[in-house]
């Protein structure tokens, strides 16, 4: 497709203009190997949870997998006014692991006590530039992970294949909800578990578990797809019926509070894909859809079109516009990326 080939191109991000900008991250363990296992997973989550607070991003949702993960985020844009020296030092000293606080301390102090204040806004804009920023939190993470991973296992090296991907997500109406169901039903469509509360390495599972900063990601989701405010014990149920599936609640609910209804098999889904139905958007998400991880942007059709003509020097001049409708879903949503094969899995 024009526009996608050849040389690799700068990621794509939200155009100047959002005031706030939504991301589903993935990034896969090189040659997909098996290796993240129970303490992994637990370090990957204590360290995505301070570069969130470092980068001043917010995690929606995620799900950490034994050979990669899924990361929903939000990125504000960078404020107006400036960080001062002694926050910045702060929230470097909330980074465990790490020694550079003090050293970069002592060097703006040793830099504004001499006058040489374009030599301390040099240093203090190389840490700057990771924040508030999808790729610097990204880098960091992935980074700092493979460090404390490398020196438990005594090896060296890259754990993660090439560049994380990435896909710009609506935040408004059930676009978001939508990504944050497929990212935590992972685990159900691995076979791991039959409820995704009961993942642990999950933002439903954390939330489920009390966990505040997962409540708080899952209640800005639901908040989004409903246009309302509402409690987080609220959110969290109007969620579990969303990542169950729109209308499981009318069917009914176990002693348990599990849905009575379990839906379509894989191989009833796949028949009606094959021959070119339009599967209900319940459905359509337990199978694994390329266009959540590959679309580019996801969205509605104004969405995906403001993006692209926002974005429009980064397509050749064939492609006329931007909003491909998303194969085989009853639900009005699209992509930037028409996925001619195999969109599902």
């Amino acid at each position: 497709m024009v526009g996608w080939v050849g040389m690799r191109k700068p990621r794509l991000k939200a155009p100047p203009s959002f005031p706030v900008a939504y991301y589903h991250c993935l990034s896969r363990v090189v040659d997909r190997q098996y290796v993240l296992g129970e303490e992994e997973k637990e370090q990957f989550v204590r360290l995505m949870r301070e570069y969130e607070r470092f980068c001043g991003i917010r995690i929606i949702t995620y799900c950490i997998m034994s050979n990669h993960f899924h990361i929903l985020l939000e990125v504000p844009e960078k404020p107006k006014e400036k960080m001062t020296d002694e926050e910045l030092v702060k929230r470097l000293r909330g980074l465990s692991g790490m020694n550079s606080a003090g050293t970069i301390g002592q060097q703006l102090g040793w830099f504004r006590e001499r006058g040489q204040e374009e030599a301390a806004e040099v240093l203090k804009a190389r840490v700057l530039e990771r924040m508030w920023d999808v790729s610097g939190f990204m880098k960091l993470l992935k980074q700092r992970f493979t460090q404390w991973y490398n020196r438990r296992k005594g090896r060296k090296g890259t754990l993660w294949e090439e560049r994380f991907r990435s896909v710009l997500v609506e935040g408004a109406g059930d676009v978001m909800a939508t990504m944050a169901g497929y990212i935590d039903l992972n685990p159900v469509r691995a076979g791991l578990v039959e409820d995704p509360g009961e993942y642990r390495w999950s933002g439903y599972g954390a939330a489920m578990g009390g966990g505040k900063a997962a409540r708080l990601g899952i209640e800005l989701a639901m908040r989004a797809a409903s246009g309302r405010e509402m409690s987080v014990e609220e959110a969290l149920k109007e969620y579990r019926v969303w990542v169950y599936g729109q209308g499981e609640e009318t069917e009914g609910l176990t002693e348990e509070g599990r849905p009575i209804r379990k839906g379509f098999t894989r191989e009833e889904v796949m028949k009606v894909v094959e021959e070119k139905g339009r599967l209900p958007l319940r459905d359509y998400l337990r199978l694994r859809v390329r266009y959540f991880a590959d679309g580019a942007v996801l969205g509605t059709r104004n969405f995906v079109k403001e993006v692209f003509v926002s974005l429009r020097e980064r397509f050749g001049p064939r492609r006329k516009d931007g909003a491909r409708r998303l194969k085989g879903v009853k639900a009005d949503l699209y992509s930037l990326r028409a996925l001619r094969v195999n969109p599902l899995r």
